[in-house]
């Protein structure tokens, strides 16, 4: 029996146990409104999730060819239509995720106004996200399972068994939109009681994955800009701990903690790690100050720091800003002990900010990283902040001329110009931007991959070609060429805004409460019949 059967009957037994209290009650339309409203609580929603998300990692380690996608999303509208557009270009919602990255609250959802990204939004903020996308994902399931049961009554009202039965089938076997969302909590914002505050509320708004950054909380900077400063690993360490405490008070056990380290682009560190012995964390971290070693007192100026550093003391390089340098081209050393450190310390994923995307460079940093971890796995940021055409053309350029081929008809400073777009160079480029997700999940260890800012971009193109044509010479046609048309003719959901917003749900809603009474939207004038 399907379950929309066993909660028809649950609900016949209750009428008939409770009596004139279900007076006027129809089961069926009481087991269907259970059916689309599947998940009654957030963390029923961080436990289906977190399963899902084991599920996948599992997967991942026994072939690298299955990994996983995700998009970053800003209101909860927007990873909606993703979700239901996955459903309908692919039919299954497996291995698709959503991304909700610290970057778009602050700069679309703070009510300061845009913000860069450095920790000024409000932390409420971020669970609030966690819960509007559930809630319209919610809605994405309760809208399509509507629209199954009105095709359901009217195969019955037509006598129509075959077609009764198909729908039937539809409905017992419904995948929901709900999936995993991985979760930026930025640093922690403040110290670990604050970062296990804050992880509570994201996980019960639905978050199974949460992501951590090793930055200092109050001097965080995008993984793309300059001015990053890393703390101490214990430092992170407690914040890592404080999340996974969270999962664990709220019943979430496998909740995923995916461990961020910005090391490779972050030269200066605020403290001195804590340090008890040679070749402790700590003394691990301070081995890489940038500093001079002294003999003596009379090396010391007023307010000098000196720490002792294999065998010797040093007197590490500080700036006007009080922030101590790490020494050059020591970021691919910190971040394999980054990352070891943290996977041996509760970490299940890891996260690499990188300056450009390339498999080579990725890789280099977490085969070394497997020869301690054999399962690492990375979340790797495939970032708009990169000039993806001129990275993967300049690369391919390079490789051309180490293969001895004639390059010199490019100019590489100068790859991005449309002049080069249909050359050797360019195709070869966008074959392996094409690949890149593959390349880089078979040969460098990444589980997940995704876009952090991608509908902030594609919104602004968007609008820039619409205002572009509607205040411009093609006035209304603007609109219904480059949008209208477009959306009835790719078969987009919303085209009929009023369904999408709920009216035919309230229409059902409103027949059930009311019988014949109802007044309803969706009669014959409402003008989303002639979509």
């Amino acid at each position: 029996m399907s379950t929309l059967n066993k909660d028809i009957d649950a609900v016949a037994k209750l009428a008939k146990e409770f009596g004139p209290a279900f007076e006027g009650i129809n089961p069926e339309y009481a087991a269907r409104m259970r059916a689309q409203n599947r998940f009654k609580t957030g963390l029923e929603i961080a436990q289906y999730t977190a399963d899902i998300m084991r599920k996948d990692m599992a997967e991942y380690d026994a072939n690298s060819a299955d990994y996983t996608q995700s998009l970053g999303c800003w209101h909860g509208f927007i990873g909606q239509q993703k979700l239901i557009a996955i459903k309908k270009h692919f039919g299954t919602t497996k291995k698709r995720y959503l991304y909700l990255s610290g970057w778009m609250i602050a700069a679309l959802r703070s009510q300061f106004g845009p913000l860069p990204d450095q920790s000024m939004h409000e932390k409420t903020s971020v669970p609030a996200l966690i819960e509007e996308l559930y809630t319209f994902l919610r809605q994405a399931d309760a809208r399509e399972m509507g629209g199954l049961f009105r095709q359901l009554d009217a195969a019955r009202a037509a006598g129509d068994k075959a077609a009764e039965a198909a729908v039937q089938a539809k409905i017992d076997n419904f995948e929901t939109h709900v999936v995993p969302i991985i979760a930026d909590i930025d640093a922690g914002f403040g110290n670990e009681e604050a970062t296990y505050l804050l992880a509570k509320r994201m996980i019960e708004a639905g978050a199974c994955a949460i992501q951590i950054e090793n930055q200092v909380s109050d001097e965080k900077q995008c993984g793309h800009q300059d001015g990053k400063v890393t703390v101490p690993h214990a430092d992170f360490l407690a914040k890592i701990r404080a999340v996974r405490y969270a999962f664990l008070e709220l019943g979430i056990d496998n909740g995923i903690i995916v461990a961020r380290t910005d090391s490779l682009g972050a030269g200066l560190t605020k403290q001195i790690a804590v340090t008890n012995e040679p070749g402790d964390l700590g003394d691990k971290y301070n081995s890489f100050l940038d500093g001079d070693y002294i003999n003596s007192a009379d090396d010391i100026a007023n307010g000098d720091v000196v720490v002792k550093a294999n065998g010797k003391l040093l007197k590490p390089k500080r700036l006007a800003s009080g922030l101590f340098q790490f020494k050059k081209d020591s970021g691919v050393d910190r971040v394999v002990l980054d990352c070891i450190t943290s996977l041996q310390n509760g970490a299940d994923l890891l996260w690499i900010e990188t300056e450009k995307p390339h498999v080579g460079q990725i890789a280099e940093m977490v085969n070394r990283i497997r020869e301690v971890v054999p399962n690492a796995k990375l979340v790797y940021n495939n970032s708009p902040s990169f000039n993806w055409t001129l990275n993967f053309r300049q690369q391919v350029f390079d490789a051309m001329s180490e293969a001895g081929k004639d390059v010199s008809k490019y100019d590489r400073a100068n790859l991005m110009s449309v002049e080069y777009d249909e050359t050797e160079l360019a195709i070869e480029a966008d074959n392996r931007i094409r690949t890149f997700q593959a390349d880089a999940s078979r040969e460098a260890g990444i589980f997940h991959h995704l876009i952090t800012l991608p509908t902030y971009h594609t919104a602004a193109l968007s609008t820039d070609n619409l205002a572009k044509e509607y205040f411009g010479d093609a006035g209304m046609l603007g609109y219904v060429e480059g949008v209208q048309r477009k959306e009835i003719r790719q078969g987009i959901a919303c085209v009929k805004h009023q369904n999408m917003a709920g009216s035919d749900m309230g229409d059902d809603h409103k027949e059930y409460f009311s019988g014949d009474a109802a007044l309803k939207a969706s009669g014959k004038d409402n003008t989303m019949n002639q979509f």
